[in-house]
């Protein structure tokens, strides 16, 4: 159950996913009121203040929870939409070996340098994948252009789907 007191008020949206501007699938049945959560956490965990901020000087390495997925949204009712897919993301420490510069009898090789990034995958219904790799504003700014195109479209009067309890007047909540 959504807490109405600090994330505004829950609502759903099911996201079209386009490839070249043809159709893709179709994720993400009432996925608006975690969508929105999201927004906040990404915001939270990037925060100079954050929990991870020592852990992870970079604010691009900052996400929430630490690693493992984030989301995942699929295809989930044959009856009430046309399609399929799955977009789902996950964060992964990544790391690489950074050779030392110039290099000097006596002096270290070189050392291993880590950075963690989302990777965001899309399925579509016909089984054709896409990838990818964002750092956590990239992932912020997505997830934010999704929650506030979702609320633009609220707001003018979105049609809802069939057996939808879309509640009215979403808001984001925003930070003080």
């Amino acid at each position: 159950m959504p807490c109405r007191d600090r994330l505004g008020v829950p609502y759903e949206v099911t996201l079209d996913l386009y490839r070249d501007g043809l159709p893709y699938g179709t994720v993400g049945e009432r996925c608006g009121w975690f969508l929105a959560r999201l927004t906040r956490v990404i915001a939270d965990a990037r925060a100079d203040g954050g929990p991870q901020a020592g852990e992870w000087p970079d604010p691009e390495d900052r996400f929430p929870d630490g690693e493992g997925e984030l989301f995942a949204f699929r295809y989930r009712s044959k009856v009430d939409v046309v399609g399929g897919g799955e977009l789902r993301c996950q964060v992964r420490t990544l790391p690489s070996w950074v050779p030392a510069r110039p290099r000097r009898r006596g002096a270290p090789l070189g050392e291993w340098q880590v950075v963690r990034r989302a990777f965001l995958e899309a399925w579509g219904a016909g089984g054709v994948g896409l990838r990818a790799e964002l750092t956590s504003g990239r992932l912020a700014a997505f997830v934010d252009g999704l929650v506030g195109d979702a609320e633009e479209r609220l707001g003018s009067g979105f049609e809802m789907e069939p057996n939808s309890n879309l509640v009215n007047g979403a808001v984001r909540f925003s930070r003080p």
